[in-house]
């Protein structure tokens, strides 16, 4: 949630562009940079990415920020290029990271999270034809973007308990809880969708 940002308001073109158009402008942003590799690429890429995302109208604090782990995870994969001897690479594997990243926040800042799926749902109904369920689909992400919430919250009180016994650095303690809280939901989950009719024709035989 922290790493690809949650929706602000606002009334930019970005805030009035169909979730559609932005979908095609995450592929256009990132697909190319992927693809080819090359530092001058990566870095327009990044350089356009960034250069939207606060046309948003977003502080540029809340739009580029980005927590400590991801600086982290990037610095390793930089460090690793450089090791083997292929310095230009630590740069375009970071740079697209950042766009990546960026390209992602186009979408979840500036657009609400149900017309983000919806959008989607309509993408994928061509792809019916060859068995795929979009409005299944749909409810897939939705389910999961509702559980994500639910599975760091549990995470931050059993962390806190830990910590108030001083045990915060048992990884087992820790893990543990959370594990079987993610399994309770899911299960919880599962009910709720059956009782309404919901994913019955995947539910196995008795």
């Amino acid at each position: 949630m922290t790493l690809f940002g949650l929706y602000v308001p606002g009334a930019s073109w970005l805030h009035r562009l169909s979730a559609g158009w932005k979908y095609l402008a995450l592929l256009l942003l990132t697909i190319p940079a992927l693809a080819l590799a090359m530092v001058p690429v990566s870095l327009v890429a990044l350089a356009v990415t960034m250069i939207l995302l606060v046309s948003a109208r977003i502080r540029a604090g809340r739009a580029w920020g980005l927590p400590l782990s991801f600086w982290v995870l990037a610095a390793i994969l930089a460090v690793y290029q450089v090791v083997v001897g292929r310095a230009d690479l630590a740069i375009v594997v970071v740079a697209n990271l950042l766009t990546a990243v960026y390209a992602s926040r186009l979408l979840t800042m500036t657009t609400p999270g149900p017309v983000l799926i919806d959008a989607l749902v309509s993408g994928l109904r061509p792809l019916r034809k060859l068995g795929v369920d979009p409005e299944l689909v749909g409810l897939a992400i939705a389910v999961m973007l509702r559980s994500v919430p639910v599975l760091l919250d549990s995470f931050t009180q059993v962390r806190q308990a830990a910590r108030a016994r001083g045990q915060e650095r048992n990884l087992i303690l820790l893990v543990t809880p959370v594990v079987v809280r993610a399994v309770g939901h899911a299960q919880e989950t599962g009910a709720a969708l059956l009782a309404r009719g919901l994913g019955e024709d995947v539910r196995p035989a008795a």
